[in-house]
């Protein structure tokens, strides 16, 4: 049975289309499962939508979660619609976004690291004139923030673990090996599962988050996987899905995961 359970809508500002066809998508594609999990509004702010282009609005929230709920119940018999959402992750505010999501039936819950030290893990500019310790600074701290998002228990699945080489490939070069184990240990100690996003194909780096070298030490750690396309569009939904269930079980991997009700259902690969 094929799943996906990362994917975007108009909400947050940077992705196309409604919810309804997203699932219409995914019915096409012959999947299953499909997980609804748009970027969590910005809950510490003040303001109701600090940042437009980039996640929903904080009064948009209970707007999205009832859309969800209603296409759930209207598609049962084609497809298993899963309540999901992407969180950021920010250490500093991490009660203020458990609090609030502890308030609704998520089947499960997408933790992200979308900033590193106040910048974007997507701003080429970060790494301009860096010397090669600092790059390696840079890429510890941000599997440290990996690793303390495992350890708070808030999430389900942690998203893209590797998502900082996206427009910047030499990320996979730069020496952190001791980091990534630190994390990968971590993950393997919580609940939470991986993602396989298949969404590095739309950006510099090309294939998918994480690198095979990560997944194969995820898979000698015990890590549990999941599958996210990351669609931006309803075309992208279950991309890949078949290229990554190979090369999985290349890896060593025997099954992966989705969540339901914040519970694991194994799909044997």
């Amino acid at each position: 049975m094929k799943f996906d359970l990362h994917t975007h809508h108009f909400r947050c500002g940077h992705a196309d289309d409604n919810i309804e066809d997203y699932i219409k998508a995914a019915i096409k594609a012959g999947l299953g499962v499909i997980g609804i999990s748009d970027h969590s509004p910005f809950f510490a702010s003040v303001e109701d939508r600090p940042n437009p282009g980039i996640a929903m609005a904080k009064s948009e929230f209970v707007h999205y979660i009832d859309e969800v709920q209603r296409l759930k119940a209207k598609y049962e018999s084609k497809i298993d619609v899963l309540l999901g959402v992407e969180s950021d992750f920010f250490p500093e505010h991490a009660a203020v976004y458990r609090d609030i999501y502890a308030q609704y039936p998520f089947d499960y819950i997408i933790g992200s690291v979308h900033q590193s030290r106040g910048v974007s893990i997507f701003n080429r500019n970060r790494w301009k004139g860096l010397s090669e310790a600092k790059k390696q600074d840079e890429k510890r701290h941000y599997y440290k923030l990996i690793g303390q998002s495992a350890q708070s228990g808030m999430f389900q699945v942690l998203g893209h673990i590797d998502a900082m080489k996206g427009y910047y490939p030499a990320f996979s070069a730069i020496q952190a090996d001791d980091a990534i184990d630190e994390a990968l240990r971590l993950i393997a100690d919580s609940s939470a599962s991986i993602e396989i996003n298949t969404s590095g194909s739309t950006k510099d780096v090309g294939g998918w988050y994480p690198s095979d070298a990560i997944l194969e030490r995820a898979c000698h750690y015990g890590v549990t996987v999941t599958f996210g396309s990351d669609a931006h569009k309803p075309s992208r939904v279950g991309e890949d899905w078949d290229r990554v269930a190979k090369r999985l079980k290349q890896i060593g991997y025997k099954q992966w995961v989705y969540y339901k009700n914040k519970q694991p259902v194994a799909v044997p690969l």
